[in-house]
């Protein structure tokens, strides 16, 4: 988080908590996302639960890569700075927390929170999730991809890791358990809330009209800012307001799992009919089909109503009994990759830019013996974004960037080398170059039998005055079974 200390701004609110309903805030969106608006949510904003969704699928392959790499480690940088950021708020409240930031090491990530909210003197029990590393199954099972229909084994490059998504109810579990902070791998995102709103209410996960509707609930959250509005927004068709100071959003929901969504009263953004449409679309290929660990989750009858500013009431979610497969990630070792920049600006800007690029490609084909069909040449500045469907003459001002992979990270860093050469040895007028090299991860899906995936539930630490309860686990942890 830096050396900068960041707080809430003055005048936040939140409309009351309706009685016999769980409010769950939407902390974080994705790894990289900002801190204050879930420092907000912390101090103002009366939640039961505060959910930091912190995990994609490269996310998590490239995780247990770096836990190979280094012990104990593997888990979301971010996530002990951002519980640290809200952990005296949420204790203060009695605000617990559920996060997937624990990626390829969710132990490893407990314990660290655990040591990290001790040193605060905050008594909050932190709980792990484990079981969806199924690295060895694959490895065993060879199960077909999704992408190719080929054996996961037939891939390019090395498999490193198969992450199962796991659902609710292990999330349910830890809290039914006692733990006030939930910390867990690759689990479904909308898992995340629908483990606490199980916990809460004491729900049947059998119930998948019950699920289904929680499900929707926890697929508009998923994505914290983009049903605020931040996605959302266009300066034309969609205006949105205070968008530097964009507030997340929090639903409260009723045991029947009817859902009114909002934010905080005074940061930026809205929470609107369209917003939630939006939001409801994202990333849905059948709405009438969503599946998830936990139910196969029907959205096409779901509905809108704008109650009043900021406060949308969701109803009309259903669903059908969960699949029988899980959803597995594949993470493969793919190489390295090298990148150079470099800009070139004013009249044939154009032109300039598609020279340096014929030196750069003639250099690696003649000096460096590498194929020019396989290196990626790309104009910013003239639509590079549509692939060449859109001509653009005379640009102010020409980024290039030419990208390649290479088995090793001596190989990749020629790439920006020679464009970094350009300076003096190609067109003239360029400026502004940069290299970089990074490790490259792949990743493919396929399915594996959730019968044969083993969860559990482990607490790190479970109070800060009992330190002696580490590396405990919870009596409640078990095989996963049709009975459940």
């Amino acid at each position: 988080m830096g050396s900068l200390k960041l707080s809430s701004p003055s005048g936040l609110s939140s409309s009351p908590k309706p009685a016999d309903h769980v409010r769950l805030g939407a902390g974080a969106g994705f790894a990289g996302d900002r801190f204050d608006p879930a420092i907000a949510l912390a101090e103002h904003g009366q939640l039961d639960f505060l959910v930091f969704e912190l995990l994609g699928e490269r996310t998590v392959a490239a995780a247990q890569r770096r836990e190979r790499d280094a012990a104990d480690t593997g888990f979301d940088p971010t996530l002990v700075d951002r519980i640290v950021s809200v952990a005296a708020h949420c204790a203060a409240n009695g605000t617990r927390i559920v996060t997937n930031g624990g990626a390829a090491n969710p132990k490893a990530a407990a314990h660290a929170v655990a040591e990290a909210i001790r040193a605060l003197d905050v008594d909050m029990p932190v709980a792990y999730v484990a079981g969806d590393d199924v690295l060895g199954i694959v490895e065993s099972q060879d199960p077909l991809t999704w992408e190719t229909g080929q054996s996961a084994s037939a891939a390019d490059g090395e498999l490193i890791s198969a992450n199962a998504y796991l659902g609710a109810q292990p999330i349910r579990r830890a809290l039914d358990s006692g733990a006030h902070i939930v910390i867990t791998g690759r689990v479904a995102d909308p898992s995340l809330y629908v483990g606490a709103m199980a916990h809460h209410f004491d729900w049947d996960h059998s119930d998948a009209d019950l699920i289904g509707r929680a499900t929707v609930t926890g697929h508009l959250l998923e994505c914290a800012g983009q049903v605020t509005g931040g996605y959302f927004a266009d300066p034309v068709t969609k205006p949105v307001a205070g968008l530097a100071e964009l507030g997340f959003p929090f639903a409260d929901v009723d045991a029947d799992a009817q859902a009114v969504l909002s934010k905080l009263n005074g940061p930026g953004g809205e929470v609107s009919v369209r917003t939630c449409t939006e939001q409801l679309l994202y990333e849905v290929a059948t709405p009438s089909a969503y599946i998830t660990p936990d139910v196969t989750a029907d959205f096409s009858r779901v509905s809108f109503e704008q109650v009043e500013a900021d406060r949308v009431h969701v109803t009309g979610g259903t669903g059908v009994a969960r699949p029988s497969d899980l959803k597995v990630t594949l993470g493969y070792d793919s190489g390295w990759q090298g990148e150079g920049q470099i800009t070139y600006s004013g009249l044939r800007s154009k032109e300039r830019a598609e020279l340096a690029a014929s030196i750069v490609l003639e250099r690696l084909e003649v000096l460096y013996g590498l194929d020019p069909d396989s290196v990626f040449v790309e104009y910013i500045g003239m639509a590079a974004a549509f692939r060449g469907l859109v001509k653009v003459d005379n640009p102010a001002e020409v980024r290039l960037r030419i990208v390649a992979s290479a088995a090793t990270r001596q190989d990749a860093a020629i790439i920006g080398d020679e464009v970094e050469a350009l300076y003096t040895n190609g067109p003239a007028g360029g400026g502004g170059a940069r290299k970089s090299v990074h490790s490259v991860v792949s990743v493919k899906s396929c399915s594996v039998d959730r019968s044969i995936i083993e969860e559990s539930v482990g607490v790190e630490f479970a109070s800060v005055h009992h330190p002696d309860d580490s590396s405990a686990e919870y009596p409640s942890a078990r095989r996963r079974g049709a009975s459940e």
